[in-house]
């Protein structure tokens, strides 16, 4: 290991090491401000040069630059999700082992938090001074109810502030995105489906259950989910977001799934039946997914319930927003005498344009940094904080400078996350050629 990947690991360590798991409705800050303070003590120079601002344990920062303006805000969360199960290394150790720093927020996501300040601090400690001020954003709630950056980018809003270009978390650096596709591919979030919660509420009169009737309560939820899992009552449609990223990929593709994925558009209703069909993350790319998460029936063992519920997490398409994908979801729960409550309807947000300077300086520092590396959009199927923040900019483009394999992948709020060594410089040179050149 060289000295620099050497130092780099150490810090970054020391950032896992400092526990920061969010909790629905958690009111006690203590953890995160003590993070701040150790956020201070590994970037002196930068977070000498900026003006901080807390709130609720997130933050946001200014870098004055020399003209008045902003162009750029750089945003990454610092809270991260719980670490249970049996871990090869404790999830909260930071080791350093097998060429991998392993720990929970490796990836997700102080790694790529670590690398922002680490690029800014060696910038600001060179003397280097932003052409226009560079903000910075890192919230403590984006693994629970994202309110802290719903706040700060209301805040910004209110103060006037626009930025040409927002980067967040994201996409990463992938072998073989999609099977087939032999090339190693940046995947850039330009955009994300939106998130709903939802109730879904069966009742009956109750009763003894050594008489049941028929079709009680939970079993009115069981076969109402049963239906949703069998039909496809979501629309299914090819975004042209989508479409671009299949062109892209197409080149590394071989026989004729390169030929339909070169000329999407035109075979736009076979691809769509194929990626509906192929895989439950191919299908989450094109339509609107619901997922049952919380049950409850009765408290007795012999009590048929007089409510019973089930929670589901629905992710809604662009093309079938909230309030179309909720018209379909209650036309189905109707049959089965079912009532639906939304509980959290989300945040919608816009689409960023894959042809924005924004996302062209990305691939910039893609192909600078990590040469051979291909290029291409796609829609995230998960939430990020820079969903909010469409309220201060048109580009909001969601990627974090990291190559991972499929252990890694899955590694992500599962066990064993980690962040192999070889990735720490190029993380920090990818957000100085950005810093330097938005």
């Amino acid at each position: 290991m060289d000295d620099r990947t050497n130092r780099y690991a150490k810090d970054l360590a020391r950032m896992i090491r400092h526990e920061t798991v969010s909790e629905y409705g958690g009111t006690d800050k203590t953890k995160f401000y003590e993070f701040h303070e150790l956020l201070r003590a590994l970037f002196p120079h930068i977070f000498g040069a900026c003006s901080f601002e807390e709130h609720e344990a997130s933050f946001i920062m200014r870098w004055p630059g020399q003209k008045p303006g902003q162009k750029l805000l750089l945003m990454n969360h610092h809270d991260v999700v719980e670490a249970t199960g049996e871990w090869k290394y404790p999830p909260f150790s930071g080791e350093i082992a097998e060429d991998r720093l392993w720990g929970r927020g490796a990836i997700d996501d102080k790694g790529e938090l670590w690398a922002m300040f680490k690029a800014a601090d060696e910038l600001a400690a060179e003397g280097f001074v932003p052409e226009y001020d560079i903000w910075f954003e890192s919230a403590c709630t984006e693994e629970t109810d994202g309110s802290g950056a719903d706040y700060l980018s209301s805040l910004m809003a209110e103060r006037g502030l626009r930025f040409d270009m927002v980067l967040d978390e994201g996409g990463m650096i992938l072998e073989e995105p999609i099977s087939g596709a032999k090339g190693t591919f940046a995947m850039i979030g330009v955009g994300e489906k939106g998130c709903a919660d939802l109730k879904f509420i069966a009742r009956s009169s109750g009763g003894h259950a050594s008489a049941p009737g028929k079709n009680t309560p939970l079993v009115r939820l069981g076969k109402f989910m049963a239906a949703i899992e069998r039909n496809d009552i979501f629309k299914a449609e090819l975004s042209p977001v989508t479409c671009e990223m299949l062109r892209r990929l197409a080149p590394t593709m071989e026989g004729i799934q390169a030929k339909f994925m070169a000329t999407p558009e035109k075979f736009r209703p076979i691809l769509t039946k194929v990626m509906a069909s192929v895989s439950p993350t191919a299908a989450s790319l094109i339509k609107t997914t619901l997922a049952f998460t919380v049950c409850h029936g009765s408290e007795g063992n012999n009590v048929l319930p007089e409510e019973a519920y089930v929670i589901g997490n629905m992710r809604y398409s662009h093309h079938q927003p909230l309030e179309e994908s909720l018209k379909e979801i209650r036309r189905y729960a109707r049959r089965f005498d079912i009532e639906v409550e939304v509980l959290d309807p989300g945040f919608s947000s816009e689409i960023s344009d894959y042809r924005s300077e924004g996302f062209k300086l990305v691939e910039k520092a893609v192909h600078e940094v990590f040469p051979g590396v291909l290029t291409a959009p796609y829609l995230m199927t998960g939430a990020s904080d820079a969903r909010y923040m469409s309220r201060v900019s048109d580009c909001c483009i969601r990627f974090a400078p990291f190559k991972i394999d499929d252990q890694q992948m899955a590694s992500i709020h599962g066990l064993n996350e980690s962040v192999d060594l070889s990735c720490l410089a190029p993380a920090v040179d990818f957000y100085k050629y950005i810093i330097q050149e938005v």
